[in-house]
């Protein structure tokens, strides 16, 4: 037996750092190099003295593979690369590439002290990260070494993840990163093949949760938002600066355009611009809808959404605001709600997951009292939570799950107590081995040791043409039978046809003969009877397959396309033949046609016998 090493640097049992390390078939493979939001010091980062106390991690990893953008699963990239120091390679797809430097950026101002300028990392750093990245496509197969590549799959979420099914030798794995079973108004919906691998690591952040209709969310959200603006009051809707930001913004600018509601819409982030411009360009990466449109109108260029400048924050009246962050944890989100929260005509919704030990989190949780810069502040504000999380619910994780049919699942990316509810439902409902790492815990799977065997696409058709109709819904599959053979240093499965030209052998047939001696002709009537007899043994129901008897001429019939040939001889003699891998069938016939001529004989005295036994004849 094989095994795959599993080791959570972060995300074990907790949801933000996503950082797992695996090992495979002699490969040590990093998924995702995220940031935990909720600590303002070095445990924001994943612990990489775990792989190497000292120097850099180039030697211990083969390599990196980022799944999206978010900065908790992609924020410590750069510290690893230029500060712990990692000159291997980076995969992620294109669109990751594109906007991970702007979010990475954004980072590093929020965080930098103005007095020191120290900081996580610089700008330079960034940009030398980005230099080791090789960018992939959907449903690209990405040889990293011998024996050893990758392929990605979409995973909605957000603009450019993807899910990758990893195969190192015979050990495969798929990690889904955030993945989302639910097309929304921009992006469509994950998908992955059957591929059946010996590990799913999946993320589990909603995995005690079955959301309600999206529709019914959208009614519900505008319905608190219109209330609010109607009363004079502030809206304030902490989001990333991509994603769910897009999500909003055209779900808002559409009901507010149909429903001609005329009050202020700002977005309060550096990136929207430049985002959009990234969304107008990988295009093909939406839904099916924006595609089929997008030559007729860019969703993305919004016509009531402006910019947002500082002086507003003052300003009086009614207005909604998207800020980033989305955990109120830094940045324009958290400004404004210590502005807007202690007046209470105002308003906060937050849409999506927030981390624990965040402001966002706390307020989640009931907290109204909070200290900022040595200040209490109440707030008075009203406080909605409603998920628009682009995260796969319990629903939708088991519906992957059952889609993938991996042999073991992992679970990465949750909360303890949901992952032990989802833990649960994988092993009652799916019978499927379901693990939860926590930082810092390896587990250890086995795999079973295969031996891979390359089969001639022609022996496929063959068993494809061979499959039996048993029903109208059923099928039966024969067994696929050839010949294995050494190429290359390769086992190939084939035709013994191939083979024999392959190795250069003489193709030799033995063929088998019963022969039936008798003192009479067999008449043409008597011949006819035979046939039926014969469609009638041989296709009752107890029979897997059909045999098909054509009667050739007054002294021959063949079944099953001359696999058997029962000929009337000259001298009246009846001779059965067959080839080896048709014994069964050959021994069969033998048996009825005695029978017959036996029924015959003791009806008739014009044919008599005397039965010889089977001897092989070499053709």
């Amino acid at each position: 037996m094989s095994e795959i090493r599993i080791l959570p640097l972060g995300a074990g049992q907790d949801v933000g750092r996503s950082c797992i390390l695996i090992t495979m078939g002699g490969k040590n493979i990093m998924l995702d190099c995220g940031l935990h939001m909720g600590f303002h010091d070095d445990r924001r980062f994943p612990d990489f003295s775990v792989i190497c106390k000292d120097g850099p991690l180039t030697p211990y990893i083969h390599c990196v593979i980022i799944s999206h953008f978010h900065l908790d699963h992609c924020g410590a990239l750069p510290y690893m690369t230029e500060v712990v120091g990692y000159n291997g390679p980076l995969y992620m797809t294109y669109p990751t590439k594109a906007i991970c430097p702007l979010l990475l950026e954004d980072f590093r101002k929020v965080t930098t002290d103005k007095t020191t300028q120290q900081g996580p990392y610089t700008t330079e750093d960034i940009k030398n990260c980005m230099k080791k990245v090789i960018p992939v496509s959907l449903g690209q197969t990405v040889k990293v070494d011998t024996d050893f590549e990758i392929k990605a799959y979409y995973a909605g979420h957000v603009l450019g993840a993807a899910m990758f099914h990893i195969r190192v030798g015979q050990q495969t794995l798929v990690y889904t990163g955030d993945f989302n079973t639910t097309a929304d108004r921009h992006l469509g919906s994950a998908h992955i093949d059957r591929c059946r691998p010996d590990v799913l690591i999946t993320e589990s952040t909603y995995g005690s949760t079955v959301r309600d209709s999206r529709r019914a969310r959208e009614r519900d959200f505008m319905a608190k938002v219109v209330d609010c603006v109607r009363h004079g009051g502030k809206v304030l809707v902490p989001v990333f600066a991509v994603g769910r930001a897009q999500e909003l913004c055209i779900l808002l600018e559409t009901y507010l355009e149909r429903m001609n509601i005329n009050v202020p819409i700002y977005f309060a982030s550096g990136l929207s611009e430049k985002v959009n411009t990234y969304y107008s360009l990988f295009v093909s990466w939406t839904n099916e809808k924006i595609q089929s449109t997008f030559h007729q109108k860019n969703v993305f260029e919004f016509k009531h959404i402006k910019p947002w400048d500082r002086s507003y924050v003052e300003q009086p009246g009614a207005m909604i605001v998207f800020a980033s962050p989305g955990m109120l944890h830094a940045g324009y989100s958290l400004h404004l709600f210590k502005k807007w929260a202690p007046d209470e005509k105002n308003m906060i919704i937050i849409p999506g997951y927030c981390v624990a030990n965040t402001v966002g989190s706390k307020l989640l949780l009931g907290q109204r009292r909070f200290m900022f810069d040595g200040k209490e502040i109440e707030a008075k504000m009203q406080v909605h939570y409603m998920s628009f999380s682009a995260h796969a619910d319990a629903k939708g994780i088991t519906q992957l799950i059952r889609q993938c049919q991996p042999s073991n699942v992992v679970l990465v990316h949750g909360e303890d107590l949901v992952m032990d509810f989802l833990r649960g439902r994988v092993k009652d409902e799916l019978k499927i081995p379901c693990f939860k790492p926590a930082n810092g815990e390896t587990i250890v799977i086995e795999t079973p040791h295969g031996i891979p065997v390359d089969i001639e696409p022609a022996l496929v058709q063959q068993l494809k043409e061979e499959t039996i109709d048993v029903g109208r819904s059923a099928k039966r599959t024969k067994q696929m039978q050839g010949t294995l053979i050494i190429k290359d240093g390769r086992l190939r499965l084939v035709r013994p046809s191939t083979a024999m030209n392959q190795l250069g052998l003489v193709h030799h047939i033995v063929q088998f003969h019963s022969r039936f001696p008798t003192t009479a002709n067999i008449r043409p009537i008597q011949l006819v009877s035979l046939v039926q007899l014969l469609e009638r043994e041989l296709n009752n129901s107890d029979n897997e397959s059909k045999h098909r008897i054509i009667l050739i001429s007054d002294n021959l019939l063949h079944i099953d396309n001359k696999q058997l040939r029962v000929a009337i001889e000259t001298n009246g003699d009846i001779d059965i033949a067959w080839t080896l891998n048709n014994e069964q069938l050959g021994q069969r016939v033998s048996s009825y046609i005695k029978s017959f001529i036996d029924q015959h004989t003791s009806t008739s005295n014009v044919i008599t016998i005397s039965d010889s036994a089977a001897s092989p004849d070499p053709m």
